[in-house]
């Protein structure tokens, strides 16, 4: 394989040689592949400083929604988001199984709870919708439960939306493949065998009642006032860039303000 000068300078680098010794075999392409990566992420990322930067000094208030199969890369994504921006104005939400008071609390109170106060931005790993997918999949609502949740949700969004909230929902899609692929590398990790649950573990046999719950949600929800970006994630690092520049580009922040 011929190597170009640039290219050469990127295998060079501090970043091209962790790629070309941290997996292996070696692989050429793929290591300036991921050099490339890197040098993308690092500029969105300032990007996101700026738009942080805006929504502090205006007092403006952000939700971000990550939906999406297990192992579809919503921590990894969220990971990348919030790696250089200001840890004291964020927060990352991924609420457990409600409580027994919860239980018996209008759904989306607990939601409410979480919300972003001024200058705040606020990731949620899973959501309300939850409802919409999970649990009547599962068996965790009635199905009087689940009707309730789909006739309320878009008035639900349409009040946060009219507060001045800014609400951008993100759904990470992958094939039934790639997801029996990453369920397979992470219960052969012990760094990363924590993450199989129990309901990982029914995904795959759960594969087309999901996607029917997907589809009825996304006919129900995505709305001109609240839409979702379906993000194609069976490549983590370009769906990583994907949905940052998804979010720079759904929030109207000050794209020449000084950092």
């Amino acid at each position: 394989m011929e190597i170009s000068p640039k290219n050469l300078r990127k295998l060079n680098s501090k970043k091209g040689l962790l790629a070309l010794m941290s997996k292996k075999p070696l692989n050429i392409e793929r290591a300036i592949r991921y050099v490339d990566y890197q040098k993308k992420l690092e500029k969105l990322q300032v990007e996101l400083i700026r738009l942080q930067t805006w929504a502090i000094n205006k007092e403006e208030r952000i939700i971000v929604i990550f939906e999406g199969r297990d192992a579809a890369g919503k921590g990894g994504a969220i990971r990348r988001l919030t790696d250089r921006i200001n840890p004291r104005h964020m927060r990352i939400v991924a609420l457990p199984k409600p409580t027994e008071d919860e239980q018996t609390q209008w759904y989306f109170q607990r939601y409410i709870e979480q919300l972003p106060k001024a200058g705040e931005i606020v990731f949620f790993d899973r959501s309300w919708y939850n409802r919409a997918v999970i649990e009547p999949v599962n068996g965790f609502c009635t199905p009087e439960q689940y009707n309730i949740f789909m006739n309320q949700v878009n008035d639900f969004e349409r009040m946060i939306l009219e507060s001045g909230i800014h609400v951008v929902k993100i759904y990470m899609s992958i094939s039934k493949k790639e997801q029996a692929k990453r369920f397979a590398e992470i219960k052969s990790d012990p760094l990363k065998q924590w993450k199989m649950t129990k309901l990982d573990e029914k995904a795959q046999d759960f594969w087309d009642e999901y996607t029917e719950y997907k589809k009825a949600m996304f006919a129900k929800t995505d709305t001109e006032l609240s839409p979702w970006k379906i993000i194609r994630a069976n490549r983590k690092t370009e769906a990583r860039v994907n949905v940052i520049n998804h979010i720079l580009d759904r929030i109207p922040y000050d794209k020449n303000l000084e950092i």
